[in-house]
This record gives structure tokens, C-alpha cells and sequence, in this order.
């Protein structure tokens, strides 16, 4: 029997977690009736140093509920992280693991299709969104904008996908070996490179409490994946300093043409406009040269990515 852990992370999840807690119990019991999983499958909740009532949540459901098992991160290490504690926390527990978020947005009757795939010998299962039509039209273009970007500079994405994915216990002892502290996990899992597949289902609206990914976190997570998975931004600076370079010189060629033809005149905005562009280009790049040193300075620095201070156990 397959033994399957839920990893769900979590975050001031205190509004959702007793409808999440009792949705995804329904199911469990669903799937094991149905002998697609086994007696020692759970929910393994990961308490990432949230302020409100979750962790004594987390508690009582582990008291009450017998699929029900957590673990409570020291601090707050954002999502990334605490899903990571998650997925290593069940490696060595389950036969296959799923993560999907609190809030349930992720449609959980395509859990049986996960596994269906991971039955059929994939390693590793990617939940695709099949429309946006939940989301606010900025987030719809952002979100659409971001993964072509990312596709154009070449990092291996899924497009559409998120977070709501299956991967084998061979898939994680793999994803084990990446040791990277700045973590993005729809570009890492990718890497693995076992056998793949994809479930396509339809996004719901968030049944209670406020989305952890506002707009200011948003624009964090996307810069992490691009830095840490596409050098492109440092070949364009080069590429753009070549042509800024090409560009002065024929401007310094036509100054020397003009004072020598008695056709110069003093040219303040022109001056001023040429100053603020090169200072403005110069500012941009040490900018993306400077974020690709902050996570060279992270990584050498090689500090554990998350402490565990409570692990549930049954």
C-alpha cells in the first residue's frame, strides 16, 4: 500500500485550518477505502513561525485526528523553506509525498490523478492550472509575464504550475543534494530529471482568511527565481554596455565634426540628458550585478535554511 504525505505549509492559517483540516481528512478516508493508499498516510502541516493560533491548531487536530502530523519551524524562513522542512521532514516516512497550500485553492479531487501517475512509474507529478480565471487581470498578466520570461532565459519551468506537485521518494532524496539557501522550487525540481508527468485541474477561490503572497513578495519571489537560475541578466548588462559604448563613441565622433566644422553649440539638455542615461544604465546594472553578489554572499555563508523546534509524532 502507498503510504502518501500531504505537505502543507503554513503561515497565520489559524481561519483555514479547520475546514482544510477536515476536507483533506474526508479525502484520505476516501482514498483509503479506495486502496489507493495506506493506514500510515497523513497530513503533515509545517508551522513556519506563525504568529497566531496555528501551531495549537496543529496540535489539536494531531490529538484528535489520527492522519494528522506537524512540524513547527523556529522563526519564520518564507514559504520556499518551509515547504522544503516539509518534504524532507517526510522522505524517509512515505512512499510519495504531495504539497499543496492551506488555503485549498489547489482542487484536491485531483489528488487521485497524483497518484494514478506516480502509480503508473512517474517520479514526478506537476499540478498545471488549467485557466487563470480566479485571479485579478494584474496577477493573471504578471503571473503569464513571469514564466515567459523565464522561459526566454532559458530556466526550466513549468508553465502554469506552482507549488501543487507529487514527487517519489527517489525524487526527494534527490532534491536533497541541491543544497542552495536561496531556494525555488518550481525551477529545482525540474532538474531532477526522473520521469514526469502533468495534472491539469481548476483553481478555487480562497475560502477564508488573506493570501501570504502580496504584491511586495510577489516581485521577491520572482527576482530569487531569476537570479538563481539565469546568468542572461549579466550577459545583457554586457551586452548593453557594449552598445552603450558604440553609442558614445559615435556621439564623441560627431562633437570632434562639429567643432571643427564651427557648428557647435551649447547643448545643456542634451549635457544633462546624456548624464542621467549612462548614470541611470550604471545604476541598473550594479543593481543586478549587486543581487547576484547578495546571493553569492548567502550561499558561502552555507547557514541551515531551517531549524525544526516541534515534530509531531504518532
Amino acid at each position: 500500500m502507498t503510504t502518501l504525505y500531504l505537505v502543507v505549509p503554513c503561515y497565520n492559517e489559524e481561519a483555514v485550518l479547520p475546514e482544510t483540516t477536515s476536507r483533506l481528512t474526508k479525502k484520505l478516508d476516501e482514498m483509503l477505502a479506495a486502496g489507493k493508499i495506506g493506514p500510515e498516510s497523513r497530513i503533515l502541516y509545517v508551522d513556519d513561525g506563525s504568529r497566531d493560533r496555528t501551531w495549537m491548531l496543529i496540535e489539536k487536530f494531531h490529538r484528535e485526528t489520527p492522519y494528522v502530523t506537524g512540524i513547527k519551524l523556529a522563526h519564520n524562513r518564507g514559504h520556499q523553506n518551509a515547504l522544503l522542512a516539509g518534504l524532507m521532514t517526510a522522505k524517509d516516512l512515505c512512499d510519495c509525498a504531495i504539497s499543496l497550500d492551506a488555503d485549498l485553492q489547489d482542487d484536491i479531487d485531483a489528488l487521485d490523478q497524483f497518484l494514478d501517475k506516480f502509480h503508473d512509474h512517474c517520479d514526478v507529478v506537476y499540478g498545471v492550472r488549467n485557466k487563470r480565471d480566479t485571479d485579478t487581470f494584474f496577477k493573471r498578466a504578471s503571473a503569464q509575464g513571469f514564466y515567459k520570461f523565464m522561459k526566454l532565459l532559458g530556466v526550466d519551468v513549468v508553465y502554469n504550475h506552482a507549488d501543487y506537485r507529487l514527487m517519489s521518494r527517489r525524487a526527494l532524496d534527490a532534491l536533497s543534494e541541491y543544497r542552495e539557501v536561496n531556494l525555488f522550487l518550481r525551477g529545482l525540481v525540474p532538474l531532477i530529471g526522473y520521469r514526469s508527468d502533468y495534472v491539469y485541474y481548476d483553481r478555487q477561490e480562497r475560502f477564508a482568511g488573506e493570501s501570504k503572497y502580496p504584491l511586495k513578495k510577489m516581485i521577491s519571489f520572482a527576482i530569487d527565481g531569476i537570479t538563481s537560475f539565469s546568468v542572461k541578466p549579466l550577459r545583457i548588462i554586457s551586452n548593453l554596455g557594449i552598445l552603450v559604448s558604440l553609442l558614445s563613441i559615435v556621439g564623441l565622433l560627431y562633437a570632434l565634426i562639429s567643432h571643427f566644422t564651427g557648428n557647435t553649440v551649447a547643448g545643456w539638455t542634451a549635457t544633462v540628458a546624456s548624464i542621467w542615461l549612462l548614470g541611470g544604465l550604471q545604476m541598473l546594472c550594479l543593481g543586478v550585478v549587486g543581487g547576484y553578489v547578495g546571493k553569492i554572499y548567502s550561499e558561502v555563508k552555507a547557514r541551515p535554511r531551517y531549524r525544526v523546534e516541534e515534530h509531531l509524532k504518532k
